[in-house]
């Protein structure tokens, strides 16, 4: 690490050895926001992000001095892959009343096509401001995500068809059979999950305002309808409480819950070290410089958008 003048981002979703090597050698863990504000801010050359490619795509766009790596050129993300951008370009063609809002879980060029791009943790927010300004919105990709919103804040939402590969799977019939067994659970839910789980959750949020939430809820068990990387944060945080994975499989099913990205999993400690070995570049990421700049304005409008609400709850 000290070699490379490095430090590893990691994301909660991420396997506990990584989030702990994180922690251990002066990186940072948490969600994607916060991920993107420490790689801009903090002074190391090396970031080596620990999660999938476009949250490495999004260290390039805010540090373009720095030398991004990723320790597996496989970790995609379901939102991404599922929103390419010729097709993407089209939709937003055939709407061009609309303002176009992006999760973060997508490309560059994706990105570069937005008017805004928003993370979990500020997206009800952001679409409160826009839809007083009049505003009808285009969401892309997460439509689950984008259901929320709009009942949250009566927006006009025309949403992206994409869902998240982990969290569409979790099922509102089990999830309430799990209720019974466990009365007294609090039920976190990431609203990245159908309306139904949604619908019984006692709090719903990105993974930051989960963690956040469990520390803060009196209950003693706690139900956690998100990728279960989270656990590993989660504990430390109420090391007291009994946290419960949320059910992804129906009635009938052999096993109860697989609530794990497939391509975070790719993040391992072996692909770490050789990222960080690696003298050519096999591991980083480049992104065309036009394309950087236009990809930057909605990113930039991102991170604004929320240091004014962190300022304005500090009031």
């Amino acid at each position: 690490m000290k070699l490379r003048n490095a430090v590893i981002i990691a994301h909660y979703y991420t396997n506990p050895e990584i989030q702990q090597l994180a922690e251990n050698t002066g990186g940072f863990v948490s969600d994607s926001l916060e991920m993107a504000i420490f790689g801009k801010k903090c002074s190391a050359k090396t970031l080596l992000v620990a999660g999938v490619r476009f949250m490495g795509e999004t260290a390039k766009i805010l540090n373009p001095e720095k030398n991004i790596i990723i320790p597996s050129v496989k970790a995609e993300c379901s939102l991404d892959l599922n929103c390419p951008i010729e097709k993407f370009n089209a939709f937003c063609n055939d709407h061009p009343d609309r303002t176009v809002v992006v999760y973060a879980n997508t490309s560059a060029a994706v990105k570069a096509r937005a008017d805004w791009v928003v993370t979990s943790s500020i997206a009800v927010e952001l679409i409160k401001y826009l839809d007083g300004l009049g505003k009808k919105i285009l969401w892309a990709p997460d439509r689950n995500l984008g259901k929320y919103v709009s009942q949250q804040t009566g927006a006009n939402i025309l949403n992206w068809p994409g869902s998240c590969v982990v969290h569409d799977e979790f099922k509102a019939s089990s999830l309430k059979n799990m209720k019974k067994i466990y009365p007294y659970a609090a039920i976190l839910v990431h609203p990245e999950s159908p309306l139904s789980v949604i619908k019984l959750a006692d709090v719903v949020g990105s993974t930051s305002q989960l963690i956040n939430a469990a520390k803060v809820l009196p209950n003693p068990q706690i139900i956690v309808a998100t990728d279960k990387g989270i656990f590993y944060k989660m504990q430390q945080i109420v090391p007291e409480k009994k946290l419960l994975e949320a059910p992804t499989a129906g009635e009938g099913a052999t096993c109860r819950s697989c609530a794990k990205c497939p391509w975070m999993a790719l993040n391992d400690l072996k692909s770490i070290y050789e990222s960080l070995l690696c003298k050519d570049s096999k591991y980083e990421i480049h992104i065309d410089v036009k394309l950087r700049k236009l990809a930057l304005i909605p990113l930039n409008r991102m991170i604004l958008f929320s240091e004014k609400l962190k300022m304005q709850k500090h009031i």
